[in-house]
């Protein structure tokens, strides 16, 4: 059963590739329908609070229908349905009457309401999007300290074309033909609209480009390349720190044992090699411990997929849905990874529960992702908003964690304790712990987090802004190469900084290093959640309780997801390291 439904999940993610191709080829002969479907409307600044197109008494077609939806499409909040207007191809029109209607108090209140947030509405015609504002708020002229909210009534749709390929659509509104909603009174508005085509020369398959251009501009690529030359300097600062000072330290290490074991066998020793027996004494909460690398493993395989699929060019510009279908079908099929790491080093750890570790690896990171969920989408139904899921889309999210994600889990998991693995230490671990010196506040654990995350975020926060502003923005990331370099460049400065602070805590003569590790690495999500409170408070205008527990909900498991992920990087490179030097010297 698994095997099946494994391989719907591969065809579900092939179709979210190409989920932007209707029903027809894209090619239209003169009169032809084009489909047109309205999408959802919002406060501009507030992306996460999005309604339903006929939320607002908008004119109904006479015959509405709603377009089926793919799982990632559900999951951005897209609910698209047939639109007002019929834009056939390459069919002007004058002043086009949609209808003519007289809007109660309730309804000019709605949409009093709607202008004064800055709603926008969201439409696709074959498949392009495209955007434009319910209203407008104008100062009163013969009382500047009063307000007038007008809504516009009249489109103007421009619409480009190349033989018989659309290639692109704008909508303007008529600043001039507006109904004024400021008194609650019952209004009389006709809604209209004009359809003008061009011919233009830009080939179908650059159609897309426009939506990309903004992130590729000359100013912004040399913003982004000015924050890999930033990150560059620092791992280069950083790599040439841990040369000099590092590899003298050790090599005046290595030369001092080396020199003792030849001196009077009575000399006390000092420094790591002091703590040789305790060095590798195994961590507390070991299940917890390996439940954290197989979570932090998964996650580092689901990024790493996800940069593939996104330098392939999977996620181009609009392409609904692709990624978040991307992220559920990875997450569901890497499942295993964690499983098999987490029991395995358990295994290694001379762990017995196994199965309890496997709970707890599978819940460690789903769990509270769950919870944020059920009170996010409670909040979005009290509100009616489409960030709401619908019953059918959730009992498809379970199926596929029950029957996909827990079995590959469990799969993984028995892979993982049967195997032949063991844990190699250079040293032998003594029956009793030596006891750990009293250490000065900056050697604590809260000081040398702080130390380690600052690094890494240092040469990432550049580019933290703009994936902020796309995610919860209206702009388009597609420079994924660079991300992808940012992405390697943090991974590198995490384990160097990783392992310069375990040096410093072996020298202390402190042998707890295995959490520590751990936590130094994963402290850089810590920094990233930092920087959300900045982004929305400095740099953004969102506002609204359900805009507000979106963004700082999903952002908390964003950012324990990398907590996890770069606290796994961490560990292994402290573990690298560790072995590296007491396997370097003669330990009796």
């Amino acid at each position: 059963m698994p095997v099946t439904v494994i391989r719907w999940l591969l065809v579900a993610l092939l179709a979210a590739v190409s989920v932007n191709s209707v029903r027809s080829d894209h090619k239209y002969k003169p009169g032809d329908e084009v489909p047109l479907y309205a999408n959802k409307v919002g406060p501009f600044h507030n992306p996460s609070e999005t309604y339903r197109f006929y939320d607002l008494p908008f004119c109904l077609p006479a015959h509405l229908k709603e377009k089926s939806e793919a799982l990632g499409e559900v999951l951005n909040g897209d609910r698209l349905v047939s639109a007002p207007y019929k834009l056939d191809f390459m069919v002007e029109k004058d002043s086009e009457i949609v209808c003519k209607k007289t809007l109660t108090k309730e309804e000019v209140s709605k949409f009093r309401s709607a202008v004064t947030k800055d709603y926008y509405f969201q439409m696709y015609y074959d498949d392009l999007p495209f955007w434009g504002f319910l209203g407008k708020v104008e100062k009163d002229k013969t009382d500047p300290s009063e307000e007038k909210y007008y809504l516009f009534k009249h489109l103007h749709f421009e619409i480009h074309y190349n033989n018989d390929r659309v290639i692109e659509i704008n909508a303007k509104a008529d600043p001039s033909a507006v109904v004024d909603l400021t008194e609650d009174k019952e209004v009389e508005v006709e809604f209209m609209y004009t359809v003008r085509w061009k011919e233009t020369n830009i080939p179908y398959e650059s159609r897309m480009e426009k939506y990309a251009q903004s992130s590729s501009q000359p100013h912004h690529l040399e913003i982004h390349w000015f924050s890999i030359i930033n990150s560059c300097v620092t791992v280069l600062l950083l790599t040439g720190f841990l040369a000099t000072i590092l590899m003298r330290v050790l090599k005046n290490d290595f030369v001092k044992y080396a020199h003792d074991e030849e001196a009077a066998d009575d000399q006390e020793e000092t420094g790591w090699k002091y703590i040789h027996g305790d060095v590798f004494r195994y961590p507390k909460y070991k299940s917890l411990f390996a439940a954290a690398l197989g979570s932090g493993s998964q996650l580092f395989a689901l990024a790493l997929f996800i940069f593939i699929l996104a330098l392939v060019g999977v996620f181009y510009p609009y392409n609904r849905g692709a990624l978040f279908t991307a992220l559920v079908v990875i997450y569901a099929l890497t499942s295993g990874i964690a499983g098999y790491t987490a029991a395995s080093f358990y295994h290694q750890l001379e762990g017995t529960n196994w199965v309890r570790n496997l709970l707890l690896t599978g819940c460690l990171f789903c769990g509270p992702l769950f919870l944020t969920f059920c009170f996010l989408n409670t909040v979005a139904i009290a509100y009616t908003a489409t960030a709401a899921l619908p019953f059918g889309t959730i009992v498809v999210i379970v199926l596929i964690w029950t029957l996909v994600t827990s079995p590959l889990l469990v799969l993984g998991g028995i892979a993982g304790k049967n195997s032949k693995a063991e844990f190699q230490a250079p040293v032998r671990t003594t029956k009793y712990p030596r006891e750990i010196p009293p250490l000065p506040w900056y050697r604590k654990t809260i000081p040398q987090m702080a130390m380690a995350g600052f690094l890494p975020f240092s040469a990432i926060y550049i580019e933290l802004y703009y994936i902020f502003a796309s995610v919860w923005g209206h702009r388009i990331y597609t420079i994924y190469s660079i991300l992808f370099i940012v992405f390697i460049i943090l991974l590198i400065v995490t384990a160097f900084i990783t392992v310069a602070l375990t040096y410093f805590q072996l020298a202390a003569e402190d042998h707890e290093w295995w959490w520590r590790s751990f936590l130094c690495g994963g402290s850089t999500g810590v920094f990233i959640f930092g920087y959300c409170l900045y982004y929305y408070y400095e740099r953004s205008d969102m506002s609204g309780f359900m805009q507000t527990s979106f963004f700082f909900g999903y952002m908390a498991c964003i950012c324990y997801g990398f907590f996890l992920m770069l606290g796994m990087v961490g560990f292994r490179a402290a573990l690298f390291f560790v072995r590296h030097i007491y396997r370097s010297i003669k330990c009796e």
